[in-house]
């Protein structure tokens, strides 16, 4: 993507993004699982994004990035090219503010994350399947109608709003040793793993992706982002076809490993969140658990995963659940 910054954000971008959403923002509990924890022989929590404003982690983002535009361009409404989550927390940072949003969503988008935006009073417009389509749109309308995009993730002030999640985890458990966070654009997993090495060192972490859709895998291995020919799959908010030009320099020096997790296991996490810890997930959100479960991860001493989304309704419910 042309014109992303080069500049690698602070541990002082990312408080200072906590400042401006300490009066808005839910201060999302670390919820223990003693049960999941036990079978591993591990002390296990998970960081429950999926009770933030809007359904999931995007709303800490999105307010950042409009509290830190000028008022007067803010005013004009703003456009964000999602596939749903980021789409609920533009909408919800932007109805707090008064202006008007747009939202270009995937013409397969799930009824839920349609439904989320259109009751925070986002315009919804669809264009094509893929990120590339939606962003093309997205700018479209932004020189049509003098509006300013919000990039998913590929944004100095998006990344560090989403860095919050880290400073909230390191709070609730400064020793943590290992922490799991899903990876799609990038912007979670670059703002939590830069928010963690520069005051954990320690800690190890672990970025998770969709078999089906390996941007960060690949772009590790030709040591650049690649952009995949098509991905797809039940973790819909993990299906960028590129990692994020500023979130992978992030990656490269903050991410310890990444591991991949197939649909199947997905189900399955789930269930475990639904019936064990009493709360819904979405599949994106809970790939984290999925790899713990699984065992594509073999966690040690004090576990963290981050569940980021939880934009699931009945309907979405049963279809997963109802066939595992």
């Amino acid at each position: 993507m042309t014109g992303v910054s080069t500049q690698l954000i602070t541990l002082q971008d990312i408080i200072a993004a906590a400042e401006r959403l300490e009066p808005v923002a839910v201060r999302t509990p670390v919820l223990p699982d003693d049960v999941l924890g036990a079978r591993l022989g591990i002390q296990l929590w998970h960081k429950a994004e999926v009770l933030q404003r809007g359904g999931s982690f995007k709303f800490r983002g999105a307010y950042a990035y409009l509290s830190s535009i000028d008022p007067e361009i803010r005013s004009r409404g703003v456009v964000a090219p999602s596939s749903g989550n980021h789409g609920q927390g533009v909408a919800m940072a932007a109805r707090l503010f008064g202006i008007p949003a747009t939202v270009v969503m995937p013409t397969n988008v799930t009824p839920a994350k349609r439904a989320g935006a259109e009751r925070l009073g986002a315009r919804i417009v669809l264009a094509g399947t893929t990120t590339q389509e939606r962003a093309e749109k997205a700018r479209e309308i932004c020189d049509a109608e003098g509006m300013t995009l919000v990039h998913p993730y590929d944004d100095p002030k998006i990344i560090a709003g989403q860095g919050t999640v880290g400073l909230e985890i390191l709070a609730d458990v400064p020793d943590v040793d290992t922490v799991l966070v899903p990876v799609g654009g990038g912007g979670l997993s670059a703002g939590v793993s830069t928010a963690l090495k520069l005051l954990s060192p320690r800690t190890r972490i672990i970025g998770v992706e969709p078999t089906s859709a390996p941007k960060l895998t690949r772009a590790r291995e030709a040591g650049k982002p690649v952009r995949l020919d098509v991905t797809g799959g039940l973790a819909d908010g993990l299906q960028a076809l590129e990692i994020g030009s500023l979130p992978f320099m992030h990656h490269q020096l903050y991410i310890d490993e990444v591991v991949l997790v197939d649909d199947a296991p997905l189900a399955d996490a789930m269930r475990h969140l639904l019936d064990r810890m009493k709360i819904v997930v979405e599949p994106s959100g809970a790939i984290t658990v999925a790899a713990l479960m699984t065992g594509a991860v073999e966690a040690k001493g004090k576990t963290v995963t981050v569940l980021s989304g939880g934009n699931m309704e009945w309907a979405g419910l049963l279809e997963i659940l109802g066939r595992s």
